[in-house]
């Protein structure tokens, strides 16, 4: 007589179980420390914005100097943005002379980004 199989044996499940623990145990470190990555993404992408806003203000007050704001400092950046700097996010302070580059620093908690300020007057 042939015995028809039904289902899986004991021995099949306990291999699928052990393969789902080893791919389980390799991939948990991969999610666990997401955060550091998303902050320093978010700071990544303040920083850009920061960067657009003055390079736009600048073509702006060029092409028309009763148009966009003065910017002496890097801290101006802020009142570029549209709705402001973030909750929790500071540019430090740098001079900025009319038509000139400058490095600035936008920073929240230990993360920091850098992003280049236009000056104009």
């Amino acid at each position: 007589m042939k015995r028809i199989q039904a289902g899986f044996t004991m021995i099949e499940l306990i291999v699928v179980i052990a393969i789902l623990g080893i791919l389980a145990a390799v991939a948990m470190p991969k999610f666990i420390d997401m955060s550091s990555d998303a902050e320093t993404a978010a700071i990544k992408g303040v920083a850009g914005s920061a960067a657009s806003a003055m390079a736009m203000n600048y073509a702006s007050r060029k092409a028309n100097s009763s148009k966009g704001s003065a910017v002496t400092n890097c801290t101006d950046a802020a009142t570029l943005l549209q709705g402001g700097l973030p909750t929790g996010y500071t540019v430090t302070s740098a001079a900025i002379a009319a038509d000139a580059t400058v490095s600035c620093t936008v920073t929240k908690g230990t993360y920091t980004a850098t992003f280049s300020g236009i000056g104009i007057s």
